[in-house]
């Protein structure tokens, strides 16, 4: 059966003239007119049987006589004009399927074909049409409804959405938050789902039942438990440690690189042979994620730079590296001893068994039918100056793993990168920043191959990085006042979609526009509210000081900073 019956519907005009893919149509009902609106889908009668064309209206007009040459004693005579962008053409069957959506023009119209508004039933039927709920899909994702129909509900392809990655953006209090909840909502839905939020806030909290898992990233008096995580030092690659440990403006940063180098691989050796993995011992890589005491390479390293070796006679004399490590080994103390370093530095034995690794990896990408699900990481407690590196070295181990996974046993796992400005920098210029930004840019490029999908959200898209945002195949767009904030959302906008760029800074509050291969038409949509809400209100400055009273916490505030600890 046809999406569209002409038979019941009512004409509202016919063509009167066709430009490539823009025609201008003649409005015959003018009752019918206050129902259209710019950016509203019709549907044109096609010369060929078996299609219906689908424009997009650009713009309405009225023109009156005098524009035609009329006196004005004579009477005055108006016309209302629309000009209609064509995007694509419905097929009544293609093949062995019903109801096709093409975003090509199968044909053009012809002069007098007849022109429909489409109500909410057909409205629905065609947008079930493009998302693919009507082709027998399980679990089509509903996002909300459409803003001009708001009768119809509006459905992404779930499988695009995350196969080519995904942009969420919004200025602060545009309805973002909300919007990622919403999807996490959906997602927890599915047996299987398999998915990961980088809360660096810790904002998620409240989203909570079945299928979603907590973790919060060790703090500095956190020991290890079932829902604490802790990152040790060697999951750590050699570029990543020299990141964190080294000043590459030191003179004898060379130096202090390669003797480093040598360390931790003598103790990455020496840990596997005392626990007997004697057969990987030589196998592994500098950068293989294999425990090693990080207080022996430092004794190797105090070693080194005072180390004397024979020289000419009975004298001895200064090694290779006598005196040209300190400055690194200062780095390295002061790490291990700051408190806010605890989920990296901590001491606990079981932080050190090469099963760590595995334990580590199951709690990060085991589905939903396997005891995992929706995983909210909470970086609340991660110091800022190293957040890029600790958030990219979780994605990293995720994909390398998924890299090195049998194909056939392969679960597809989407990372939601929330606030992906602080740690997918448009422009990095320290050493964490870089590292961090090389891991991100090989996921966006190479990811969809391994089944992961990366959906990106921030407040900021001018401050995060145009390769990875290219890479992404589908937008999601909330209300932007910035207006270099707009000028990259609308380069990487198709031309195809209008004027609907334009809406940016006038969106309302939980509205947005949705473009891209999950959606095959730009479609304005009010985003549907999560059951659970995140902690991600503005404070209400004005009530607040108008309270008669209010609590004195900052004592406890400034304890709680000395100590590094709430």
């Amino acid at each position: 059966m046809s999406v569209f019956n002409f038979d019941t519907m009512n004409t509202f005009g016919r063509v009167q003239s066709v430009d490539t893919a823009t025609i201008v149509v003649q409005v015959e009902d003018a009752a019918q007119l206050s129902k259209l609106q710019v950016n509203h889908l019709i549907a044109i009668r096609a010369s060929k049987v078996g299609q219906t064309l689908i424009g997009m209206v650009n713009k309405i007009m009225r023109k009156f006589g005098n524009e035609f040459g009329v006196e004005d004693s004579e009477e005055i005579i108006s016309t209302d004009i629309v000009k209609v962008t064509l995007i694509g053409t419905l097929l009544d069957r293609d093949g062995e399927r019903r109801n096709v959506f093409k975003r090509t023009l199968e044909s053009v119209p012809e002069i007098d074909s007849e022109c429909f508004i489409m109500t909410d039933d057909t409205l629905t039927a065609f947008m079930s049409v493009i998302s693919g709920a009507d082709s027998g899909m399980e679990h089509p994702l509903r996002i909300g409804k459409y803003t001009i129909n708001n009768g119809a509900p509006a459905w992404l392809d779930g499988n695009k959405l995350f196969q080519r990655h995904a942009v969420i953006v919004g200025s602060t209090g545009s309805g973002k938050s909300f919007t990622v909840a919403t999807l996490l909502e959906k997602i927890a839905e599915l047996k299987s789902c398999n998915a990961i939020l980088f809360d660096i806030h810790g904002e998620y909290s409240p989203i909570t039942g079945a299928g979603i898992q907590h973790y919060k990233i060790a703090g500095p008096s956190d020991v290890p438990s079932e829902q604490i995580m802790f990152l040790p030092y060697w999951l750590l690659s050699y570029e990543e440690m020299l990141a964190l440990m080294l000043d590459r403006s030191d003179s004898n940063a060379p130096n202090q690189a390669m003797i480093f180098s040598q360390a931790v691989m003598k103790e990455k050796i020496s840990v596997l042979e005392g626990t007997g993995h004697n057969e990987l011992a030589s196998e592994i890589t500098l950068d293989s994620p294999v425990p090693y005491r990080i207080t022996q390479v430092l004794d190797f390293l105090d070693a080194k730079n005072v180390e004397m070796v024979p020289g000419s006679g009975t004298r001895e004399k200064q090694g290779d590296f006598h005196g040209k490590l300190p400055r690194f080994i200062q780095r390295l103390n002061a790490k291990m001893i700051d408190k806010r370093l605890n989920f990296m530095f901590s001491d606990s034995e079981e932080l050190l068994d090469v099963s760590y690794m595995e334990t580590l990896c199951k709690q990060l990408m085991a589905p939903a039918s396997q005891g995992g699900g929706i995983k909210i990481l909470d970086f609340s407690e991660v110091p800022s100056d190293i957040l890029p590196l600790i958030v990219s070295l979780l994605a990293r181990i995720v994909f390398s793993v998924q890299q090195w996974m049998d194909r056939t046993k392969l679960n597809p796992l989407a990372i939601f990168c929330d606030e992906a400005h602080l740690y997918i920098p448009a422009n990095a210029q320290q050493g964490v920043e870089l590292s961090s930004l090389q891991s991100f840019e090989r996921i966006a490029k190479e990811g969809r191959k391994y089944g992961i999908g990366l959906v990106i959200v921030s407040q900021r898209p001018s401050e995060v990085n145009r390769t990875v945002l290219s890479q992404s195949s589908n937008f999601i767009a909330m209300r932007l006042t910035n207006a270099d904030d707009q000028a990259v959302i609308k380069k990487l906008l198709p031309d195809s979609i209008g004027n609907f760029a334009d809406l940016l800074p006038i969106l309302d509050i939980g509205e947005a526009i949705a473009v891209g291969d999950a959606s095959l038409l730009p479609s304005r949509i009010i985003i549907d509210i999560p059951r659970q809400k995140p902690n991600s209100a503005t404070v209400k400055f004005w009530d607040e000081w108008s309270k008669e009273s209010v609590s004195d916490d900052i004592a406890a505030a400034v304890q709680a900073m000395r100590r590094q600890g709430r």
